[in-house]
This record gives C-alpha cells, sequence and structure tokens, in this order.
C-alpha cells in the first residue's frame, strides 16, 4: 500500500478537507499524484495540536485532477476503512460546532 503523510494545523484546513457525510467518514486530501478509484492507501495524520501522527487505511472514492473547474484544489477524496485510532472521532471532537454550518469546503 502507499503510504502519505498528510499534516493538517488548522481548524480550518480540517473543517474544509473532512467529510462527515462518508460513512465511516473521509478526507479531501490535496495532492498533485494521481491515483485511481479504488486506491488504498496508509494516510499517516498529523492532527491540529495532537502530538503524535494517526495511521489510518484509507480507500479513493473520488478524483479531482489538475485544473479542474472552479479552481477546486488537485487532489482526491478517500473514505476511512480501517481507522482503530479513531481518527473521526477525534476529527469530530475538534469540529463540534462547525459541522452542519454553511462555510464552504474542497468536498462539496
Amino acid at each position: 500500500n502507499t503510504m502519505l503523510s498528510l499534516s493538517i494545523r488548522e481548524k480550518q484546513t480540517l473543517y474544509q478537507t473532512y467529510m462527515p457525510f462518508i460513512q465511516g467518514g473521509g478526507l479531501f486530501i490535496p495532492t498533485p499524484k494521481s491515483f485511481e478509484m479504488g486506491d488504498e492507501l496508509v494516510l499517516l495524520i498529523a492532527l491540529l495540536n495532537e502530538p503524535e501522527k494517526f495511521p489510518v487505511t484509507v480507500k479513493v472514492i473520488w478524483l479531482t485532477p489538475q485544473g479542474a473547474q472552479g479552481q477546486k484544489a488537485a487532489g482526491v477524496g478517500v473514505r476511512f476503512v480501517e481507522d482503530q485510532a479513531g481518527l473521526r472521532d477525534k476529527i469530530e471532537t475538534h469540529l463540534a460546532g462547525m459541522l452542519g454550518s454553511d462555510n464552504s469546503t474542497h468536498t462539496l
């Protein structure tokens, strides 16, 4: 499996990349690398002020290519497949009060 490192240090960035509507949780990962639908990756995520990095196995569920319309960032949308670190819960705790707001995100 490919391993990707992702560092999300700001709550606003986390909000813009997290996808609460994906079953099990998911993230948008801005990356110039090319992936295929269904690819499984291991993400190593540094989250806000948490001292350790959290590993989570994810599956690519959509692609935003370079030069996509609407100035969307190029990257991939991934769904959490194996989340032993409880990353989804950690993210939703950090974002309490922001989820469901009308702020725009990179996802929908």
